[in-house]
C-alpha cells in the first residue's frame, strides 16, 4: 500500500510540473516488498523505452535478454569486451544509450568491462541489490532499465569507483579515424 501511495504522489507531482516534460531530478522510489530503492538523476520521462518480454526476447539474443531483463551475470573473462583496449563508445544494447567512453575504461583483472565514470550523469540509474547474500548497488540503463553491472567504491582516480559491467548489456562502436588505445596505427606504405 505504502508504494502505491508512494508512486500516485510521483505520478502527481510530476503531473503538475508539466505532465512529465520536464526533467526529473532524483527520483527515488522504494519499495518495502522487494527491499531496494532505485535512483536515476536528471532524467526526463518521455526519453524511457518500454517494451514488452516478448519485445526484448524478439530484439536481444538469448544471453543479451538473460542479462539486460532477467538480472544475469555473464561469466567473468568470457564476455566480449573484457579486455577490450580500442577507443570508443560502449552503447546500451538493448536501447542504444550512450553509457561509456573507452577513456574511462580501466583493467582491473576482475574480468568484466570496468569504468570509473559514466558518459554523463543521466544515464546510469542505481539501486540496491541484495541477491546472493551480499548487498551491492546495481546499476541499470536509465533509459530502458536494463541490468548492466554493479557499482563498487575501488576504482582509480578521479572518482574512485568501479562499474563492473556485463559485455552482454553492451555493444561498443569504435571511434573513427583512430587507432588502438594503446597506441597501435595503421602503418601506411611501409611493411
Amino acid at each position: 500500500m505504502k508504494v502505491l501511495m508512494s508512486l500516485t504522489l510521483a505520478v502527481a507531482s510530476l503531473w503538475t510540473a508539466g505532465c512529465g516534460s520536464s526533467p526529473v531530478t532524483n527520483v527515488t522510489v522504494a519499495s518495502s516488498e522487494t527491499d531496494s530503492t532505485l535512483t536515476t538523476t536528471n532524467q526526463t520521462m518521455s526519453e524511457k523505452v518500454v517494451k514488452t518480454d516478448e519485445e526484448w526476447k524478439k530484439l536481444l539474443t538469448p544471453e543479451q535478454y538473460r542479462v539486460l531483463r532477467q538480472k544475469g551475470t555473464e561469466r567473468a573473462f568470457t564476455g566480449e569486451y573484457w579486455n577490450t583496449k580500442d577507443r570508443g563508445t560502449y552503447r546500451c544494447a538493448g536501447c542504444g544509450e550512450v553509457l561509456f567512453q573507452s577513456d574511462t575504461k580501466y583493467d582491473t583483472d576482475c574480468g568484466w568491462p570496468s569504468f570509473h565514470a559514466p558518459a554523463s550523469t543521466n544515464v546510469i540509474s542505481e539501486t540496491e541489490d541484495r541477491s546472493h547474500f551480499m548487498v551491492r548497488t546495481e546499476v541499470l540503463c536509465s533509459k530502458c532499465g536494463g541490468h548492466l553491472g554493479h557499482l563498487f567504491d575501488d576504482g582509480p582516480q578521479p572518482t574512485g569507483l568501479r562499474y563492473c559491467i556485463n559485455s552482454a548489456s553492451i555493444k561498443f562502436e569504435p571511434k573513427k579515424d583512430e587507432g588502438k588505445a594503446d597506441g597501435a596505427k595503421k602503418e601506411s606504405g611501409s611493411k
